[in-house]
């Protein structure tokens, strides 16, 4: 596999092998392996293989990297002539993983 398009976490990701890949958070442990089945396309020397919805036969694994948190980003609610403010941190946890 040269090249191929994964869907995981409800987005798609085009990838190449050795790659480096932040992801939305999936179970597993830091250096186990995980398999991406969702592939929609797929290029091989050349030859292009386009899913209908998914190509068969062309599992794409993953090495699990380090699981963590993004940054903190700041949420501020306010409503106008109310004296209501919220604000609330968030931290998104992701998964790095180097393509195989």
């Amino acid at each position: 596999m040269n090249l191929a398009v994964i869907k995981t976490g409800g987005k798609q990701y085009l990838i190449t092998p050795g790659q480096k890949l932040k992801i939305e958070k999936i179970e597993g442990e830091e250096g186990g392996k995980v398999f991406f089945d969702q592939i929609l396309l797929t290029v091989e020397k050349g030859k292009t293989q386009i899913g209908q919805p998914r190509v068969a036969g062309a599992p794409v694994s993953a090495k699990i990297l380090k699981q963590d948190r993004a940054d903190k980003i700041t949420v501020f609610k306010y409503k106008s002539k109310k004296r209501h403010k919220v604000k609330r941190g968030h931290r998104q946890p992701y998964t790095l993983v180097e393509i195989e």
